[in-house]
């Protein structure tokens, strides 16, 4: 038997005794509208500041490299500055490296420099501009050399930018010298025999394709070239020869043959100073100025906020494919430690 109803209860129509529980109420559309446009602001304030710092980033006076501590005395005011020269010479690289020399002259309390070369060399008009500014201010403050695992061909030509008064530096297991000139050239001539590749560029003179990869350079074509490239080995021989005090052009000259050496037998041969470490090129330094106390900074180069927002740090190296092909065909005079120059895509 089934409970009677209680007294005065309406009878519940069938359709509500097959439905749930009521839903619960709706928020109000404008906490939803509220929550978007907060949201927006945030997205607004965070790319205005970016784009704030990118416009202060953009027209700042100075764009020169950060300090960071290094060693010594981190209260001293007088200061040892470490310029790196690291990896292949070439751009954007040089214009850093140009920068931090540059801070490093104008700055009075770094009283000397150590340049740091972990290097194979580069570009022959990139290795020269080092050069110039470092004998400009070798004039000013004086400048020891610490060789870490290779400092070869353009990576020794910028060592001589510490002078006759410069100690150079090398660990036990530097590999240095490489002392020449290198054109880096492909000769595809017999591939493009077996593949029927004839190469017939419309040009407005005899030697305007002369380092063409898909034939055969002519003997004036070679002896054009090989004018150039002597002309780039006179000048390092001679380099070498101004700031080793110990050799003369014609002892460079038989050192100069692309050798690799290592760093006993750089310094057997007159091509270094002594064999240690950083440690012991900056205890030099300090004993050259007579500074009790020091600290030592390196100059760095940190990605910049643009570089973050924009991922231009990442970017710049892809470039694009048709640009890197063609500028791999340009000719390009190395003081470099290989025979591989640019490869179409990987520069």
């Amino acid at each position: 038997m089934t409970d009677p109803k209680p007294a005065g209860e309406a009878p519940r129509p069938e359709s509500d005794l097959h439905q749930g529980p009521p839903p619960p109420p709706k928020p109000p559309r404008r906490n939803w509208l509220a929550r978007i446009l907060l949201l927006l602001l945030l997205v607004s304030v965070l790319f205005n500041l970016g784009f704030y710092a990118m416009y202060q980033e953009f027209f700042a006076s100075s764009d020169g490299p950060s300090e960071q501590f290094e060693s010594g005395d981190q209260f001293a005011e007088q200061k040892i500055a470490i310029v790196t020269i690291s990896g292949t010479i070439m751009p954007p690289f040089t214009e850093r490296i140009l920068r931090a020399i540059e801070q490093a002259d104008k700055d009075d309390q770094v009283q000397a420099v150590l340049l740091e070369v972990d290097s194979p060399g580069g570009l022959v008009a990139d290795s020269h501009q080092i050069y110039h500014r470092l004998v400009e201010l070798r004039e000013k403050k004086p400048i020891a050399v610490s060789m870490k695992r290779m400092a070869a061909s353009g990576g020794y030509y910028v060592s001589m930018g510490a002078g006759t008064d410069g100690v150079i530096f090398a660990e036990p297991t530097t590999w240095t010298g490489s002392l020449g000139v290198i054109i880096p050239r492909f000769d595809l001539s017999g591939l493009a025999d077996k593949v029927g590749i004839v190469s017939d560029p419309l040009k407005t003179g005899e030697f305007k394709d002369a380092l063409n990869p898909f034939r055969n350079m002519t003997k004036r074509e070679r002896d054009v070239w090989d004018h150039i490239l002597d002309e780039s080995y006179q000048r390092f021989i001679n380099i070498i020869a101004d700031n080793r005090k110990d050799l003369d052009y014609e002892q460079v000259k038989k050192l100069a043959t692309g050798q690799i050496y290592t760093a006993t037998d750089a310094k057997a041969n007159g091509l270094i100073d002594e064999i240690g470490y950083q440690e012991d090129a900056i205890a030099h330094l300090q004993k050259k100025t007579g500074l009790e106390k020091v600290r030592v900074i390196r100059y760095t180069h940190p990605a910049s906020l643009a570089d973050i927002l924009l991922s231009t740090a990442e970017a710049g190296q892809v470039e694009n494919r048709k640009q890197a092909l063609l500028e791999s065909t340009v000719p390009r005079a190395m003081y470099y430690t290989s025979w591989l120059g640019d490869v179409p895509g990987l520069q």
